[in-house]
């Protein structure tokens, strides 16, 4: 298969010790704040560990947010606010707007932050999967599946938790709806990439392929149009890369379309098909420079030098001198001054995001659990109120080595 993905950097956080010394009365509140302390670190060091796999990082994430719903969650199941939800600060930064993190004293805060960063992971274990020479069947519906996991949850919390929030979400900022809204999309269209990785292998009817494609481009426009209105100057790099995939797609549908039409004896159209998938493929090449040159969050990469760019130029080259010469000897049909307009729609094979909810309250969250802890002990004044513009470390990512020519450069 091997596919190449643009990927923004993970959120990063500040350490978060969950001490409530004084307020945690009990041997049972103190256990289930260690819990918390040592699970956040754990799920934290997984995000950067290139061994890890989605069990582990489910049951990791799983355990973790299974005890964070005590500080959120009311346990007589009532519309009263749980008293512990905004007992802690957290700090996080954004995939695009660098090192100047966000604050909020507000569990909620904390649980679509740290659940963003779990669909972040599965995207990014999705890319290095896809980036490999020799991937298997098996591998190739990880990636899949992946991709689908990482949408849901994306939009879960834009739907369900983000709206939440006391304070209002910052415009350009991970949590705000624009960006939701393009992971979820940008997540779809890159699984239905491994579906037509998957029909052009398995030879399906050109029909299906040239509407999966024409599908496909149209998610990468959406995802780009969504981001529109934010600053270029961090949002650029990003959008070249949604730009490029839906030319990319585009010329991909002309060239099955082209091939659907001559199987119809419709050399002429098939040829201008082809011409127009050849000048979609042009405008992706300019973008895979443009791409390369733009500065901003993400990957450095060659795009127009990896492999999956190389085929789809000589398939269409070939599809184009196979529909010239036979209308050379046999056709004799003029050529349509316009491109066929594309109506396609795909019956099989489009991608909607696995449904996803987070796990059940922790056992060790019981009444008496809860009351013990004493809000009226805790310090007047709190201290340890982050400053805003307090640096927040980036999380180091793994290091992955390019495939044979997959034409990558990992920054």
């Amino acid at each position: 298969m091997t596919h190449w993905f643009h990927r923004n950097p993970l959120k990063a956080t500040a350490p978060v010790s969950f001490n409530f010394y004084g307020v945690a009365t009990t041997p049972a509140a103190t256990k289930v704040c260690n819990d918390l302390r040592l699970s956040r670190t754990q799920l934290l060091e997984l995000f950067t560990d290139s061994n890890c796999n989605p069990e582990t990082m489910k049951n990791a994430a799983d355990f973790y947010f299974s005890l964070l719903q005590g500080f959120i969650l009311s346990l007589d199941d009532s519309s009263q606010e749980c008293k512990l939800r905004y007992i802690q600060n957290f700090k996080w930064t954004d995939t695009l707007q660098g090192q100047v993190p966000s604050a909020q004293q507000d569990a909620v805060f904390e649980l679509v932050s740290m659940g963003f960063n779990v669909a972040l992971w599965y995207t990014k274990y999705a890319s290095r999967l896809a980036g490999k020479e020799d991937i298997t069947e098996d591998e190739a519906k990880d990636v899949h599946r992946s991709l689908k996991i990482a949408a849901g949850i994306f939009k879960h919390l834009k739907e369900s938790h983000i709206p939440k929030l006391i304070t209002p979400v910052e415009k350009g900022r991970d949590l705000e709806a624009r960006l939701t809204e393009s992971y979820i999309i940008q997540c779809q269209a890159e699984a239905q990439e491994v579906t037509i990785a998957r029909a052009i292998e398995l030879k399906h009817n050109p029909g299906l392929i040239a509407a999966l494609a024409y599908e496909t481009a149209n998610f990468y426009q959406k995802a780009d149009q969504t981001l529109s209105s934010l600053d270029p100057t961090y949002a650029g790099k990003w959008r070249k890369y949604l730009n490029l995939k839906s030319c990319f797609y585009m010329a991909y549908a002309y060239c099955y379309h082209g091939q659907t039409l001559l199987a119809s004896d419709k050399c002429g159209e098939a040829i201008r098909s082809l011409q127009e998938s050849e000048k979609f493929f042009t405008k992706a090449e300019a973008l895979c420079k443009e791409y390369g040159e733009t500065k901003g969050p993400g990957t450095t990469v060659k795009p127009s030098g990896h492999l999956f760019f190389r085929k789809l130029g000589s398939l269409i080259k070939n599809t184009l001198e196979k529909c010239q010469r036979e209308n050379g000897f046999i056709y004799f049909q003029k050529v349509p001054a316009e491109a066929p307009q594309l109506e396609l729609k795909a019956n099989y094979g489009l991608v909607e995001p696995v449904p996803f909810e987070f796990p059940a309250l922790n056992a060790h969250w019981t009444p008496e659990t809860v009351a013990a802890f004493d809000l009226t002990k805790r310090p007047k004044e709190d201290t340890a109120k982050p400053k805003p513009d307090e640096e927040v470390k980036p999380l180091k990512e793994p290091n992955i080595k390019p495939q044979k020519d997959s034409g990558c450069q990992i920054s």
